[in-house]
């Protein structure tokens, strides 16, 4: 869908760590014809028109307002904070963000070879307690959530075309 394809996270990856203890975990990829660095993947994640309508909704319901500038500046690694969420484990071509109350991650990778660049998109979502559920709310949300993904990445290819 979209030239997006669901696989299995990649080995010795920081995603990889969350599939365990009845967590969630999903993992998203696209090729793209030409070389994009990591920051150049965040930083068009993250002002993606897409996201703007979410990152509106944080700040207006929980108040965790975003801008340009700070995408810009977590993509450069300058700062570790950013909306509703903060980086967790950082490395040249992969992150992995927290968000606030602790329930979900969101992960990043880049892979370059040759004149080819993947984008990788996953996120893991862990129970309130472990050996517990993910609960109803979330199992009536997958749905979404999955598509919302997959649009996310897309929207941030697009963005880099």
């Amino acid at each position: 869908m979209l030239s997006i394809e669901k696989i299995s996270v990649p080995k010795n990856t920081f995603l990889e760590n969350y599939l365990m203890n009845g967590n969630y975990v999903d993992c998203y990829m696209t090729t793209m014809d030409k070389q994009i660095s990591f920051p150049e993947f965040i930083f068009a994640f993250y002002t993606t028109w897409l996201f703007k309508v979410e990152a509106f909704i944080l700040t207006y319901t929980v108040r965790k307002p975003s801008s340009d500038v700070e995408a810009k500046k977590l993509s450069i690694a300058e700062i570790d904070k950013f909306a509703a969420w903060t980086v967790e484990s950082r490395s040249e071509n992969q992150m992995l963000m927290c968000d606030f109350v602790g329930r979900t991650r969101s992960w990043f990778m880049v892979e370059n070879a040759g004149d080819k660049t993947k984008l990788y998109f996953g996120s893991a979502v862990v129970p309130e307690k472990r050996g517990e559920g993910l609960g109803f709310i979330f199992i009536l949300l997958l749905g979404f959530h999955q598509i919302y993904s997959i649009l996310l990445l897309w929207s941030a290819k697009s963005k880099l075309q």
